[in-house]
């Protein structure tokens, strides 16, 4: 990822309604899937600046931070997870069945070979675990931001459940997020890359649909959009939103 990026993520995540939105409703999934179960060891693998741990500690136990980045284990030393691990999806130094969760956090999207990372995240899930991966929706809204971020690609919920099944994980949920504000922000993307079609433009770390400046106010309201989706996404998977965010688990 650009480290533009990387300082985007640290300076907005807790006022952006993006990052707000996302904790709102993964976790709300997360601990709806989950019940009255805590997970005793959690693997956050492809952490970034550490933006999801703190929630993960709250409904389970020891949370493990793993990145390729060794600026983005120190933020989250210095957030109070320290003993993060370098790693590399394709060969996580980790034994086989030795965490109960594994999240990918808008991480997967990033790996070139996403299968093979999906099998090592099934060698390290114990038998009865789960993984918990999120990521951006449709091909067609590729744009700057997923260049800037290195997206590998965008995803649809057909294609994110053969990446779970091709390891040997049952899905369990998988659904459209970020649902609620599609309408505005799907023809939003299409304008902006019918613009870049027609004035071509080099790539701009540092502009990206989070560095527009909105109000305070305004990101309260567009997280409220956001996390008003969650009731209805405890009961059903949704069938068309910006992201997907789903569930799978190693047969016990």
């Amino acid at each position: 990822m650009e480290a533009t990026a990387y300082r985007q993520f640290l300076e907005l995540e807790k006022s952006h309604w993006w990052f707000r939105g996302r904790r709102t409703v993964y976790f709300g999934l997360l601990e709806h899937h989950l019940r009255d179960a805590r997970p005793r060891r959690i693997l956050d693998l492809g952490c970034g600046m550490g933006g999801f741990l703190e929630g993960l500690a709250r409904i389970g136990g020891r949370v493990v931070p793993s990145d390729v980045s060794l600026e983005s284990l120190g933020r989250c030393a210095e957030r109070g997870f320290p003993g993060g691990v370098l790693s590399s999806g394709y060969a996580l130094p980790f034994a086989d069945g030795a965490f109960d969760l594994v999240c990918l956090f808008d991480a997967i999207e990033h790996i070139p070979d996403d299968d093979r990372v999906m099998r090592e995240v099934a060698r390290v899930l114990a038998p009865g675990g789960h993984v918990f991966v999120s990521v951006p929706a449709y091909q067609f809204l590729y744009a700057n931001n997923d260049r800037v971020a290195q997206h590998q690609r965008r995803y649809t919920r057909r294609r994110l459940a053969r990446v779970f099944e091709q390891a040997g994980l049952k899905v369990e949920r998988n659904t459209h997020s970020n649902v609620l504000l599609f309408p505005l922000i799907l023809p939003a993307v299409l304008a902006i890359k019918a613009l870049e079609a027609v004035v071509p433009r080099k790539l701009d770390p540092d502009h990206t649909n989070l560095s527009w400046p909105i109000p305070g106010f305004v990101h309260d309201v567009l997280h409220a959009c956001f996390a008003a989706e969650l009731p209805l996404s405890r009961r059903f998977d949704w069938p068309a939103g910006h992201s997907i965010a789903a569930i799978a688990r190693k047969p016990a």
